[in-house]
Parts: structure tokens; sequence; C-alpha cells
């Protein structure tokens, strides 16, 4: 009995075993002023090049040929720009008074274009299933090897870097094409990266330029870009 009652106690006091933890999904990004057909991939891009291709092989040509020519300061500035996809992006070029933090109508301009970049490239990146360049020829490093390898057409980084620059072009035309040569070379940087072709991030900028064009037409986002404007203004930022 007294046996019983001690294996019974030690059953009770032995610890439960760990209950496994998952980290809650996040929530899945909606469009906010837009609608599906504005970003949709099949009606705005072109197909990649065929793996195995003339193109396919042009554009791995391309990418060794950047890769090797890059000096070590033009990969610390892509691996900078890999790692800042955001609107930081733009203080390099607008100065330190562009700062989030302190613009809050600008800020929200922005996070609406962060959203919809994202969903038009992560669609078209579904559609497309295009290797990476590292995931066609191994010696090609590449600045996130975590990166999925069906992910390359077209690239997020670019899509965001582009339409950000379109949407401050607007906000701030006399910058305009300085934002622009900055989008530009944002892009540049991925294909420095080796983490994209050129026409990854060509097919970005078309990709940018087609549904930011429909959301400037959109009125509930020309009344936001309105109080942006204004308070780049204020800021200094703007004329």
């Amino acid at each position: 009995m007294l046996r019983h009652l001690l294996i019974s106690a030690a059953i009770i006091a032995a610890p439960l075993p760990a209950i496994a933890q998952t980290a809650p999904a996040k929530p899945e990004k909606v469009l906010q002023l837009l609608v599906p057909a504005d970003v949709d991939p099949a009606r705005l891009l072109p197909p990649p090049p065929a793996e195995g291709s003339a193109a396919e092989k042009a554009d791995l040509a391309e990418i060794r040929r950047i890769i090797a020519e890059a000096s070590p300061e033009r990969r610390a500035q892509a691996k900078w720009d890999d790692d800042h996809e955001d609107p930081s992006m733009f203080v390099p070029t607008l100065g330190e008074r562009f700062d989030m933090a302190k613009l809050p109508a600008t800020t929200a301009v922005l996070a609406i274009v962060q959203n919809d970049a994202s969903i038009a490239a992560g669609g078209a990146k579904k559609l497309f299933l295009r290797k990476r360049p590292w995931a066609v020829d191994a010696s090609i490093k590449s600045c996130d090897p975590d990166d999925k390898p069906l992910t390359s057409y077209p690239s997020g980084h670019s899509t965001l870097g582009y339409s950000l620059a379109m949407t401050l072009a607007v906000l701030i035309p006399e910058k305009a094409q300085v934002l622009m040569t900055r989008g530009q070379d944002y892009a540049y940087s991925r294909v420095v990266c080796g983490s994209h072709y050129v026409t990854d991030t060509r097919a970005s900028q078309a990709l940018a330029a087609a549904f930011v064009a429909t959301l400037l037409k959109e009125p509930t986002f020309q009344a936001k870009l309105s109080a942006a404007h204004a308070e780049l203004k204020g800021a200094g930022l703007a004329q």
C-alpha cells in the first residue's frame, strides 16, 4: 500500500511535458485602396526568360559580370540596401529630416504603397516561380542565402524601391530625378547582391509603375497625398 502511494505521489510531482509553442500566423496582407486586378501579374507582366533559354543564359552572363565588376564599396551598399527594405532607403537621398517617426502623414501614404508593393510582387513571384540566379548557378553568392529559390521574378525589394520613389517624386517633384535615380540604384543592388537578374528588376519597375499610376488616381489616396505634401513642406523637405 505504501509503495503504491509513493508511486502515485511521484507521478503527480513529475513535471508535465512541455507543450510545443507555435508562433501565431502572420495576418495575410490585403489591398487597402486597390482591387486585385490592379496588381494582377498575369495582366501587367510578361513571363521571365524560360529556364535554359538563350535569354536566361544572357541574364546569367550579365549578373556574373556585374558581380565581378562591383567594387567593395558597391557591394557594401548592396548589403545596406538589402537590410533596409523600407522608406529609410531614402534617408541618404533626402537627409535626416526624412524621419518617419516625425512624419505621420507621409508614413501613412508610404505604408499603403509598401503594403501594395508587397502584395503585387508576392503575387507575381507565386505566378512565375522563377529560379533565383544562385539556384541556377551555385557559383553566384547571395546577400540572402535564406531566400526561397523560386522567388526571383520580380524582385520584391526593387518593386518597393521603385514604387516608393515614384510616390515620393509626386510628393517632392523638385527632387523627382534624384529620387528615381535612388530607386534605380536600389534595384541595381539586388543584382550586385546576386539575389536577382536584371530582368527581374525591370519587371519590378513595370509592376510598380502600373499599380502606383492606378493608386494615384484613387480619391482617398489623393487626399492622403495632399496631407503628406503639406507635412513634407512644413519639414523643409518639399517646396
